[in-house]
C-alpha cells in the first residue's frame, strides 16, 4: 500500500455504510502510532494535521512532509488531510505539499462570507484534484463555538453544499470539540435527515466526547468520517506520566515518549474497527 486519497477511502466507507477514522497528528510519534494502529486493524486511516498543529511546528511543511513520508511506507491505505484550516493560504500550501484532502473551516464567519471563501478554496483545490471538506456553522466546543443545542439545518446544508461545491460536510449534531469525558448525546434523527438530504458524506467532529454505542449508532445513521483527537491524546499523556513516574531519573525523552506512542496503538485500532462496524 501507499499514500491513499481520502476521497477514495471516504467513498468506499460511505458505499459500504461504514465509517472511517480520521485521527489528528500532534507530532511525529502520533503519526507513527496511528499508522501502526491502521496496520494492526487491517483498516485504512486518515491522518489529520490541523492549523494549530502546523503553527506549533513552525509551519505546515515540517510535520506535513514527515507525515506524508510515513504514509507512503504504510502497509495499509493512509490518507493525509489538512484539518480546520481557517487561512486559505494554508490550504494552498497543503495542496502544494501533496495533501490529498483539505478542510476549510469558515464556520465562525457570517454565512455569506463562509460560502464565498469556501467556494473559492474548493475551486482551487478541485483544480489540483484535491478533496474538500467544509463546515456549516461551528461544531460545539472550544473558542466560543455555538451552544450544544444548535443543530445543522438540512435545507441550509443542502444550499451550502450546492453553493460551495464541497465534497464532504462537517455538521453540528450534538458533539463538541475537546471533550475529555465521553458524555455527548448525538441527535441521530438529525444525522439521518442530513444523510437523506445531502449527496455528500457527513463528517462528525468532536467525536472524542461521544461514547462507543453512540458512535456506532451515528455511523449506522449516516455518518462517514469520524474525527478523533482529544481521546487519543489522553492515552498518550497518561502513558508518558506513568513512564516518568516509573523512571524519575530519565533524561532521554525517547524512553517515555515511546510509552505514549505505544499506548495510542491499541485504542486507535479499536476505534477503527468500531467505525468499520466490526467488533471493537
Amino acid at each position: 500500500m501507499t499514500l491513499a486519497p481520502a476521497a477514495r477511502l471516504i467513498a468506499d466507507a460511505r458505499t459500504a455504510g461504514t465509517g472511517i477514522g480520521a485521527f489528528n497528528v500532534v507530532h511525529l510519534e502520533t503519526a507513527e502510532a496511528l499508522i501502526a494502529a491502521s496496520e494492526s486493524a487491517g483498516l485504512p486511516v486518515i491522518l489529520q494535521i490541523s492549523q494549530n498543529c502546523a503553527d506549533y511546528h513552525g509551519g505546515l511543511a515540517p510535520i506535513g512532509l514527515a507525515t506524508l513520508a510515513l504514509a507512503r511506507t504504510a502497509a495499509t491505505p493512509v490518507a493525509v488531510h489538512l484539518d480546520h484550516a481557517e487561512r486559505p493560504d494554508l490550504v494552498d500550501e497543503a495542496i502544494e505539499l501533496g495533501f490529498g484532502s483539505v478542510m476549510f473551516d469558515g464556520g465562525a464567519l457570517p454565512y455569506d462570507e463562509n460560502v464565498r471563501l469556501t467556494a473559492q478554496v474548493a475551486e482551487r483545490a478541485h483544480a489540483a484534484g484535491v478533496y474538500v471538506e467544509g463546515e456549516l456553522g461551528e461544531v460545539g466546543g472550544k473558542d466560543g463555538a455555538h451552544a450544544p443545542g444548535v443543530r445543522t439545518d438540512p435545507a441550509e446544508a443542502l444550499a451550502f453544499v450546492r453553493d460551495t461545491g464541497v465534497d464532504a460536510l462537517a455538521v453540528a449534531v450534538g458533539s463538541s470539540h475537546a471533550m475529555q469525558q465521553r458524555t455527548a448525546a448525538l441527535d441521530l434523527a438529525r444525522i439521518a435527515a442530513l444523510r437523506t438530504t445531502l449527496d455528500v458524506p457527513l463528517v462528525l467532529h468532536g467525536s472524542s466526547g461521544v461514547p462507543d454505542e453512540s458512535l456506532d449508532a451515528a455511523v449506522r445513521a449516516g455518518m462517514t468520517k469520524i474525527n478523533v483527537s482529544t481521546h487519543l491524546n489522553g492515552f498518550f499523556t497518561r502513558a508518558v506520566r506513568e513512564a516518568l513516574a516509573a523512571q524519575p531519573d530519565a533524561v532521554d525523552s525517547r524512553k517515555y515518549v515511546r510509552a505514549g506512542r505505544a499506548a495510542i496503538v491499541p485504542e486507535a485500532a479499536r476505534l477503527l474497527r468500531l467505525f468499520a462496524l466490526r467488533d471493537a
